[in-house]
């Protein structure tokens, strides 16, 4: 049986986008990992994190990095849906793109970082978006990214192409910290930038900072099942 462990990073920052990644391994590629001392990325040192990086791209059957950029995620917080629902589409999006072709023939156990305090109703939604489900054992947990080391390989990446996509932002727009609203940096550069940036496309409009800021009429949690 192979593992296909998904994570993602970004799911709260004000600034950029969420990333999910999923990580697909057979038994010797985790064991290989787990010697290579692959962890959840948030004990990880952000040096650590790209050298783990390369090294699960060499051990690892197949990668899928997908990004839910601001205006997504805005959309699903403010329209019918929810992150939650946003993030299992995504998660769905990814085990689609693997299970299928040559993978279709194994069995696969599918391992999720559950977003959701509900697990049970947040694995309902996700079965929703996969399309072939013969072949798959899911299985979504909380805190996986510690216990299943797919799942933190998937962190892993998840979290450096994070990382890659700010600095992006950086390079354009200049200091914006880590882009969470805790952040006095991110907090500074909002409130000097935020009006005149209002249409770039790297803020989360739909959160309750950014509301407060700069008022709109409707606002939904961030957290909603």
């Amino acid at each position: 049986m192979l593992t296909l462990g998904i994570d993602d990073a970004g799911r709260g920052p004000l600034i950029g986008p969420m990333i999910l990644s999923g990580v697909l391994v057979d038994s010797t590629q985790a064991n290989k990992l787990k010697k290579l001392k692959v962890r959840d990325s948030k004990i990880v040192s952000q040096e650590e994190r790209v050298e783990l990086a390369g090294l699960i791209e060499k051990n690892s059957l197949k990668i899928k990095i997908v990004k839910s950029f601001p205006a997504e995620i805005d959309s699903a917080v403010e329209g019918s849906s929810n992150l939650n629902t946003l993030e299992a589409k995504k998660a769905g999006e990814i085990i689609n793109s693997i299970n299928k072709g040559k993978f279709r023939k194994n069995k696969i156990k599918v391992i999720v970082d559950c977003p959701s305090n509900n697990l049970m109703a947040w694995k309902g939604t996700l079965l929703r978006f996969i399309e072939f489900k013969d072949n798959l054992e899911v299985i979504c947990e909380h805190k996986a990214d510690a216990n299943h080391i797919s799942v933190a390989a998937g962190s892993i990446m998840a979290k450096v192409t994070r990382e890659q996509e700010v600095a992006k932002i950086k390079k354009v727009h200049g200091g914006i910290g880590s882009g969470y609203a805790s952040d006095p940096i991110t907090q500074t550069f909002l409130k000097k930038n935020g009006r005149r940036l209002s249409d770039s496309g790297i803020f989360r409009k739909s959160w309750a900072t950014w509301k407060k800021l700069f008022p709109t009429t409707g606002q939904k949690t961030l957290d909603g099942f």
